[in-house]
């Protein structure tokens, strides 16, 4: 049974904003092995990556209903891709998650759905 669904989306200007401001954005939002994966990319798609994971991460707190805080932080999830590029969330909080995470030149945006085991 579902028990939560979440969307967001967020502006990548924003998010390069927040980079170029701030060196520790990206690994208060990222974990290790999401930056590790992060850095064998280049260009806008950094960018991307790290709107596409603060999207996901954002939509995931939504859907558990408590937002982005103690309950459940961005280092609690973690959102890396299959060998295929399908993006896999884990975490820890004894449910199934299913994501969905998007860009355009200009957003990004991601859904989460929640599911019982």
């Amino acid at each position: 049974m579902i028990i939560g669904i979440g969307i967001d989306t967020v502006d990548l200007d924003r998010i390069a904003q927040l980079i170029e401001r701030n060196s520790r954005f990206a690994s208060r939002v990222l974990t290790e092995a999401e930056i590790l994966a992060c850095n064998k990319l280049k260009g806008t798609r950094v960018i991307e990556f790290v709107a596409g994971r603060y999207a996901a991460k954002e939509a995931f707190s939504k859907a558990y209903g408590t937002g982005i805080g103690p309950e459940c932080s961005f280092q609690d999830l973690e959102i890396l891709n299959e060998k295929g590029g399908k993006p896999v969330i884990t975490h820890p909080f004894g449910m199934n998650a299913f994501v969905s995470i998007t860009h355009t030149s200009t957003i990004a945006m991601a859904q989460v759905i929640l599911e019982e085991r």
